[in-house]
Protein backbone atom coordinates (compact mmCIF):
# COMPACT_ATOMS: atom_id res chain seq x y z
CA UNK A 1 0.00 0.00 0.00
CA UNK A 2 2.86 2.05 0.91
CA UNK A 3 4.52 1.53 -2.64
CA UNK A 4 1.27 2.48 -4.10
CA UNK A 5 1.06 5.39 -2.61
CA UNK A 6 4.87 6.42 -3.97
CA UNK A 7 3.81 5.54 -6.93
CA UNK A 8 1.05 7.34 -7.24
CA UNK A 9 3.00 10.65 -5.87
CA UNK A 10 5.85 10.28 -8.34
CA UNK A 11 3.07 9.93 -11.35
CA UNK A 12 1.51 13.00 -10.04
CA UNK A 13 4.86 14.93 -10.00
CA UNK A 14 5.55 13.87 -13.13
CA UNK A 15 2.28 14.89 -14.72
CA UNK A 16 3.26 18.72 -13.16
CA UNK A 17 6.10 19.12 -14.74
CA UNK A 18 5.28 17.73 -18.18
CA UNK A 19 2.70 20.38 -17.67
CA UNK A 20 4.80 22.82 -16.57
CA UNK A 21 7.20 22.31 -19.48
CA UNK A 22 4.22 22.58 -22.41
CA UNK A 23 3.32 25.90 -20.69
CA UNK A 24 6.95 27.39 -21.18
CA UNK A 25 7.38 25.82 -24.65
CA UNK A 26 4.10 27.47 -25.86
CA UNK A 27 5.38 30.05 -28.74
CA UNK A 28 3.53 33.49 -28.92
CA UNK A 29 1.40 34.96 -32.21
CA UNK A 30 4.04 36.84 -34.16
CA UNK A 31 3.41 40.81 -33.88
CA UNK A 32 1.11 42.80 -36.36
CA UNK A 33 3.23 44.43 -38.30
CA UNK A 34 2.21 47.77 -39.95
CA UNK A 35 1.01 47.37 -43.23
CA UNK A 36 3.53 48.88 -46.14
CA UNK A 37 2.82 52.25 -47.39
CA UNK A 38 1.29 51.83 -50.56
CA UNK A 39 3.32 53.81 -53.81
CA UNK A 40 0.96 55.72 -56.06
CA UNK A 41 0.35 53.79 -59.14
CA UNK A 42 1.90 55.57 -62.25
CA UNK A 43 3.26 59.71 -62.11
CA UNK A 44 1.95 61.87 -59.62
CA UNK A 45 -1.00 64.23 -61.04
CA UNK A 46 0.27 67.59 -59.59
CA UNK A 47 -2.49 69.50 -62.15
CA UNK A 48 -5.23 68.05 -60.14
CA UNK A 49 -3.38 68.94 -56.55
CA UNK A 50 -4.87 72.06 -54.74
CA UNK A 51 -2.77 75.27 -54.55
CA UNK A 52 -1.64 74.26 -50.68
CA UNK A 53 -0.92 70.36 -51.55
CA UNK A 54 1.28 71.58 -54.77
CA UNK A 55 2.76 74.58 -52.30
CA UNK A 56 3.95 71.71 -49.90
CA UNK A 57 5.64 69.39 -52.54
CA UNK A 58 7.35 72.14 -54.48
CA UNK A 59 11.04 72.52 -54.66
CA UNK A 60 13.33 74.90 -56.10
CA UNK A 61 16.74 75.74 -56.86
CA UNK A 62 17.31 77.53 -53.77
CA UNK A 63 14.56 76.83 -50.92
CA UNK A 64 12.00 79.57 -50.50
CA UNK A 65 12.69 81.38 -53.49
CA UNK A 66 11.50 81.38 -57.23
CA UNK A 67 14.71 82.07 -59.05
CA UNK A 68 14.02 83.66 -62.60
CA UNK A 69 16.34 84.33 -65.32
CA UNK A 70 15.69 87.44 -67.89
CA UNK A 71 16.95 88.78 -70.96
CA UNK A 72 16.98 92.65 -70.79
CA UNK A 73 16.66 94.04 -73.81
CA UNK A 74 13.26 93.14 -75.26
CA UNK A 75 10.75 95.86 -74.76
CA UNK A 76 7.77 96.04 -73.65
CA UNK A 77 8.50 92.09 -72.23
CA UNK A 78 11.57 92.99 -70.23
CA UNK A 79 13.70 96.24 -69.76
CA UNK A 80 14.80 98.51 -67.59
CA UNK A 81 12.37 101.84 -66.83
CA UNK A 82 14.44 104.91 -65.45
CA UNK A 83 12.80 106.11 -62.59
CA UNK A 84 13.88 109.14 -61.02
CA UNK A 85 17.47 108.54 -62.84
CA UNK A 86 17.81 104.87 -61.37
CA UNK A 87 17.37 101.95 -63.68
CA UNK A 88 14.50 99.70 -62.38
CA UNK A 89 13.71 95.73 -63.95
CA UNK A 90 10.03 96.36 -65.59
CA UNK A 91 8.15 94.72 -68.35
CA UNK A 92 5.38 92.49 -68.58
CA UNK A 93 7.56 89.74 -68.23
CA UNK A 94 8.89 90.82 -64.83
CA UNK A 95 5.70 91.71 -63.54
CA UNK A 96 4.30 88.09 -64.09
CA UNK A 97 7.49 86.61 -62.41
CA UNK A 98 5.90 88.70 -59.04
CA UNK A 99 2.47 87.48 -59.68
CA UNK A 100 3.92 83.47 -59.90
CA UNK A 101 6.53 84.04 -56.70
CA UNK A 102 3.68 85.57 -54.69
CA UNK A 103 0.84 83.09 -56.13
CA UNK A 104 3.17 80.16 -55.12
CA UNK A 105 4.55 82.20 -51.49
CA UNK A 106 7.92 82.30 -52.68
CA UNK A 107 10.66 85.07 -52.74
CA UNK A 108 11.53 86.54 -56.10
CA UNK A 109 15.22 86.62 -57.92
CA UNK A 110 15.63 87.73 -60.70
CA UNK A 111 18.62 87.41 -62.71
CA UNK A 112 19.58 89.26 -65.80
CA UNK A 113 21.40 87.80 -68.61
CA UNK A 114 21.20 87.77 -72.29
CA UNK A 115 19.42 85.68 -73.99
CA UNK A 116 21.46 83.00 -74.58
CA UNK A 117 21.74 82.77 -71.19
CA UNK A 118 18.57 82.54 -70.15
CA UNK A 119 18.70 79.01 -72.59
CA UNK A 120 22.18 77.79 -71.25
CA UNK A 121 20.83 78.54 -66.99
CA UNK A 122 17.63 76.79 -67.67
CA UNK A 123 19.17 73.60 -69.55
CA UNK A 124 21.61 73.42 -66.45
CA UNK A 125 19.28 73.35 -63.94
CA UNK A 126 20.90 76.49 -62.72
CA UNK A 127 17.14 78.86 -62.51
CA UNK A 128 13.50 77.91 -61.78
CA UNK A 129 12.04 79.71 -64.87
CA UNK A 130 12.88 81.68 -67.69
CA UNK A 131 10.79 84.63 -68.50
CA UNK A 132 12.26 86.54 -72.05
CA UNK A 133 8.98 86.17 -74.52
CA UNK A 134 10.45 82.16 -74.83
CA UNK A 135 7.89 80.19 -77.76
CA UNK A 136 7.15 76.95 -76.86
CA UNK A 137 9.68 75.33 -80.13
CA UNK A 138 9.76 72.27 -80.00
CA UNK A 139 13.54 71.95 -80.20
CA UNK A 140 14.11 73.36 -76.93
CA UNK A 141 12.07 71.13 -75.22
CA UNK A 142 14.94 68.66 -74.39
CA UNK A 143 16.40 71.48 -72.60
CA UNK A 144 13.19 72.36 -70.10
CA UNK A 145 9.42 72.07 -70.28
CA UNK A 146 6.83 74.99 -70.95
CA UNK A 147 3.95 76.56 -69.71
CA UNK A 148 0.80 77.44 -70.89
CA UNK A 149 0.67 80.25 -73.35
CA UNK A 150 0.47 83.46 -71.49
CA UNK A 151 0.96 85.92 -74.18
CA UNK A 152 -0.79 85.61 -77.45
CA UNK A 153 1.99 87.15 -80.03
CA UNK A 154 3.53 87.60 -83.52
CA UNK A 155 6.48 87.68 -85.55
CA UNK A 156 7.19 90.73 -87.94
CA UNK A 157 10.20 91.23 -90.68
CA UNK A 158 11.52 94.80 -90.24
CA UNK A 159 13.41 97.21 -92.16
CA UNK A 160 13.76 101.17 -92.69
CA UNK A 161 11.37 103.27 -94.13
CA UNK A 162 13.70 104.03 -97.19
CA UNK A 163 14.03 100.05 -98.00
CA UNK A 164 10.28 99.17 -97.34
CA UNK A 165 9.60 99.08 -100.89
CA UNK A 166 12.21 96.54 -101.71
CA UNK A 167 10.32 93.48 -99.26
CA UNK A 168 6.65 93.13 -101.02
CA UNK A 169 6.71 89.60 -99.61
CA UNK A 170 9.67 87.39 -97.82
CA UNK A 171 10.69 85.98 -101.10
CA UNK A 172 12.38 89.53 -101.79
CA UNK A 173 14.34 89.64 -98.76
CA UNK A 174 15.76 86.12 -99.54
CA UNK A 175 18.55 87.52 -102.00
CA UNK A 176 22.74 86.95 -101.02
CA UNK A 177 22.80 90.56 -101.67
CA UNK A 178 20.73 91.46 -98.25
CA UNK A 179 21.96 91.49 -95.03
CA UNK A 180 19.16 89.94 -92.41
CA UNK A 181 19.45 90.04 -88.75
CA UNK A 182 18.17 88.41 -85.98
CA UNK A 183 18.80 87.01 -82.19
CA UNK A 184 20.81 84.48 -81.59
CA UNK A 185 19.53 81.33 -80.44
CA UNK A 186 16.03 82.73 -81.31
CA UNK A 187 12.79 81.50 -82.89
CA UNK A 188 13.80 84.64 -84.87
CA UNK A 189 17.02 82.89 -85.94
CA UNK A 190 15.35 79.73 -87.29
CA UNK A 191 12.89 81.81 -88.84
CA UNK A 192 15.47 83.76 -90.81
CA UNK A 193 17.07 80.31 -91.79
CA UNK A 194 13.69 79.00 -93.05
CA UNK A 195 12.47 81.90 -94.72
CA UNK A 196 15.79 83.56 -96.21
CA UNK A 197 18.52 81.36 -96.61
CA UNK A 198 20.16 82.61 -99.00
CA UNK A 199 20.79 85.52 -97.98
CA UNK A 200 23.68 86.89 -95.58
CA UNK A 201 21.64 86.02 -91.67
CA UNK A 202 23.51 87.90 -89.54
CA UNK A 203 22.94 86.85 -85.75
CA UNK A 204 23.50 89.75 -83.35
CA UNK A 205 23.26 89.27 -79.47
CA UNK A 206 20.26 91.75 -78.41
CA UNK A 207 17.30 92.86 -80.02
CA UNK A 208 19.39 96.50 -79.26
CA UNK A 209 22.10 95.88 -81.48
CA UNK A 210 19.67 94.65 -84.35
CA UNK A 211 17.75 98.23 -84.24
CA UNK A 212 21.18 100.07 -84.33
CA UNK A 213 22.52 98.17 -87.43
CA UNK A 214 19.35 98.45 -89.16
CA UNK A 215 19.48 102.75 -88.87
CA UNK A 216 23.14 102.66 -89.20
CA UNK A 217 22.25 100.91 -92.52
CA UNK A 218 24.36 98.02 -91.72
CA UNK A 219 21.13 95.53 -91.95
CA UNK A 220 18.81 95.53 -94.86
CA UNK A 221 16.14 93.54 -92.56
CA UNK A 222 15.13 91.78 -89.56
CA UNK A 223 13.35 89.17 -87.90
CA UNK A 224 12.00 90.45 -84.67
CA UNK A 225 8.77 89.70 -82.41
CA UNK A 226 5.76 91.78 -83.17
CA UNK A 227 5.26 93.49 -79.76
CA UNK A 228 9.00 94.45 -79.62
CA UNK A 229 9.13 95.75 -83.21
CA UNK A 230 5.87 98.11 -82.85
CA UNK A 231 7.64 99.11 -79.22
CA UNK A 232 11.03 100.03 -81.52
CA UNK A 233 9.44 101.41 -84.03
CA UNK A 234 7.06 103.78 -82.00
CA UNK A 235 10.64 105.02 -80.56
CA UNK A 236 12.30 105.00 -83.80
CA UNK A 237 10.26 106.54 -87.07
CA UNK A 238 12.48 105.54 -89.25
CA UNK A 239 12.08 101.87 -88.78
CA UNK A 240 8.88 100.00 -90.82
CA UNK A 241 7.22 97.05 -90.06
CA UNK A 242 6.78 95.50 -93.54
CA UNK A 243 5.85 91.73 -93.24
CA UNK A 244 4.24 89.01 -91.03
CA UNK A 245 5.95 86.28 -90.77
CA UNK A 246 4.15 82.91 -90.77
CA UNK A 247 4.76 80.91 -87.49
CA UNK A 248 2.80 77.86 -86.27
CA UNK A 249 3.37 78.70 -82.13
CA UNK A 250 2.42 82.66 -81.76
CA UNK A 251 2.81 83.32 -78.20
CA UNK A 252 5.16 83.19 -75.17
CA UNK A 253 5.30 80.72 -72.72
CA UNK A 254 7.36 80.43 -69.58
CA UNK A 255 10.51 77.98 -69.42
CA UNK A 256 10.32 75.63 -66.93
CA UNK A 257 13.57 73.80 -65.27
CA UNK A 258 13.37 70.44 -66.83
CA UNK A 259 11.18 67.65 -64.80
CA UNK A 260 10.36 69.85 -62.47
CA UNK A 261 6.73 68.58 -62.67
CA UNK A 262 5.26 70.11 -59.57
CA UNK A 263 6.67 73.76 -60.45
CA UNK A 264 5.22 73.15 -63.86
CA UNK A 265 1.61 72.62 -62.33
CA UNK A 266 1.95 75.91 -60.30
CA UNK A 267 3.19 78.52 -62.71
CA UNK A 268 0.52 76.89 -64.93
CA UNK A 269 -2.22 77.79 -62.36
CA UNK A 270 -0.77 80.95 -61.81
CA UNK A 271 -1.01 81.85 -65.18
CA UNK A 272 -4.19 81.15 -65.36
CA UNK A 273 -4.95 83.14 -62.32
CA UNK A 274 -3.30 85.92 -63.87
CA UNK A 275 -5.20 85.62 -67.09
CA UNK A 276 -8.87 85.29 -65.22
CA UNK A 277 -8.46 88.22 -62.82
CA UNK A 278 -7.25 90.38 -65.30
CA UNK A 279 -3.52 91.23 -64.13
CA UNK A 280 -1.96 89.92 -67.24
CA UNK A 281 -3.92 92.45 -69.50
CA UNK A 282 -2.87 94.96 -66.85
CA UNK A 283 0.92 94.04 -66.51
CA UNK A 284 1.25 94.27 -70.65
CA UNK A 285 -0.41 97.77 -70.69
CA UNK A 286 1.51 99.49 -68.04
CA UNK A 287 5.13 97.82 -69.87
CA UNK A 288 3.97 99.64 -72.62
CA UNK A 289 3.13 102.88 -71.33
CA UNK A 290 6.94 102.50 -69.59
CA UNK A 291 8.57 101.49 -72.83
CA UNK A 292 7.28 104.89 -74.12
CA UNK A 293 9.49 106.72 -71.48
CA UNK A 294 12.83 106.56 -70.62
CA UNK A 295 14.61 102.95 -70.68
CA UNK A 296 17.65 101.09 -70.78
CA UNK A 297 17.67 97.59 -72.90
CA UNK A 298 20.53 95.35 -72.34
CA UNK A 299 22.70 94.76 -69.51
CA UNK A 300 23.47 97.44 -67.54
CA UNK A 301 27.05 96.15 -66.93
CA UNK A 302 27.11 96.68 -70.10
Amino acid sequence: MKNMKKALAMLLALTMILALCACGSKTEAPAATEAPVAEPDGPVDYASMSLDELKAVLTTVTDGKLTVATSPDFAPYEFYAVVDGTPVLAGFDVALAGYIADYLGLELEMVPIDFDGVLNELAAGSVDLGLAGLSPDPSRMDAMDFSDIYYQGGQSFVTVQSKADLFPDLASANKAEYSIGAQNGSIQMDLANENTPDADIVPLVKVTDIIAELLGDKLDGAFIETAVAVNYAQSYPELAIVLDVPYDVEGSAAGVCKGNEALLAGVNMAIAAAIADGSMDAFVAEANEQSTGEIIEGLLEE
